[in-house]
């Protein structure tokens, strides 16, 4: 037999496994990097994290991913020369972590590797009924894997879309085995570029679990503090905001959007909620002349909106309790905002549940590649329609 199959099967045998799941979303701010120790499969998972780090991009791969993000027309020279780039890139960005954490390459059992979104196009939002929902992610997992030595586990979205998903969101698988508690109704709000929440009922019936994109979380915040005020890339602790005031107007202009109105789950990215998008709600509402902190404060109450708004169409009392992560749950703005709104609503963070907030993404990967290795489809069957049941990961060998 193949060593390599061989290998996987051991892998997939072992009681526990290591492995490192990457993430870099929407905001391109970084490379996410969790070293887990994932135990069992299924609602038996058990996940510590035993290192973890943020490796920032330099402007110059900002420079170069942001020639193909969220454009319709791009050089495919480029999108070409990108996926092993990107690829290689992550891997080197790895191998710097674990040298850093005196881990060898050999006692890492795999890398879940997410890949760079660089277009989601999902049918609802790209309008073309003879094709079907679309995304894609660079950064091939056989440079990742070559690179490194070590098996990778990579292009996880494209199972969900061969089932019928959206390609997104897919945290709710790793929200299901890791956070679900057994009489507390809970939902699991990430704030990245794009805002998404998994609801987990206290009952665990899988049926009931609900996933969804709500709209912006920090994209368009981030997009317009580098406009206005290039030597940020970020609005950090929401100070810019701060200092402006919300307009009534503007909100309505922007929140006037199909999207919106549309049946959940649904899903969304940059594609749709951009500069160009804020700039023609700006034309119809009036409002060319705003001052940028009265922008940025006003979108950061638009953020707030689309998730108070989603949650209170999905649940007409909200009374949750709402574990929030990623970027936006540092906004105290943004979280004061979501606060006003849903005052009957706890706030904490998943570090209260044992996960770092800023971890949080990327550990969700390495749960996926440990239930394709060691799981079982018989774990997500019965749940909704936009939740197959199906493992994901394409497995690429370091030979």
């Amino acid at each position: 037999m193949n060593p390599n199959l061989l290998h996987l099967l051991r892998i997939a045998q072992q009681p526990a496994r290591r492995i490192i799941g990457l993430m870099s979303g929407t905001s391109l701010d970084g490379l996410d990097v969790a070293l887990c120790r994932c135990e069992g499969n299924g609602l038996h998972t058990r996940v510590q994290v035993e290192h973890f780090h943020t490796v920032p991009y330099p402007e110059e791969v900002k420079k170069q991913i942001r020639q193909v993000f969220a454009k319709a027309e791009i050089s495919f020279e480029q999108l070409c020369l990108l996926h092993p780039w990107i690829g290689n890139l992550h891997a080197d960005m790895v191998l710097d972590c674990l040298r850093q954490w005196q881990v060898a390459p050999t006692e890492v059992d795999c890398i879940a590797s997410h890949g760079q979104t660089v277009y989601h196009a999902p049918r609802h939002q790209h309008g073309r009924p003879d094709f079907p929902n679309a995304t894609l992610q660079l950064g091939d997992g056989d440079h990742v894997a070559v690179r490194t030595g070590i098996l990778t586990l990579s292009d996880f979205r494209q199972k969900h879309l061969a089932a019928g998903g959206e390609g997104a969101p897919l945290a709710v698988y790793g929200d299901y085995l890791l956070f679900s508690q057994q009489g507390e109704d809970r939902i699991l709000l990430n704030m990245g570029g794009i805002a998404n929440f998994t609801y987990l009922p206290g009952s665990l019936q899988l049926a009931e679990i609900f996933s969804t994109d709500v709209g912006p979380g920090n994209t368009l915040l981030d997009a317009f503090t580098q406009h206005y005020f290039p030597t940020f890339s970020y609005d950090a602790n929401g100070a810019l905001a701060a200092q402006g005031q919300v307009h009534e107007t503007l909100l309505a202009a922007l929140l006037n959007h199909p999207f919106f109105q549309a049946d959940f789950p649904k899903t969304t990215g940059p594609e749709l909620f951009n500069k160009e998008y804020v700039q023609q709600a700006q034309t119809r509402s009036g409002t060319l002349a705003l001052s940028p902190h009265d922008l940025l404060a006003t979108l950061t109450q638009f953020s707030a909106e689309g998730i108070v708004r989603a949650l209170e169409r999905c649940f007409p009392v909200p009374n949750l309790t709402v574990y929030a992560s990623g970027g936006g749950m540092h906004n105290p703005v943004l979280m004061a905002a979501l606060r006003q709104r849903l005052p009957q609503c706890r706030f904490t963070t998943t570090d209260e549940l044992g996960i770092l907030p800023d971890a949080k993404e990327a550990v969700l990967f390495a749960v996926l590649a440990n239930e394709a290795l060691a799981g079982t489809p018989e774990t997500f069957q019965g749940g909704q329609a936009g939740n197959p049941a199906v493992s994901m990961g394409k497995i690429s060998f370091a030979w």
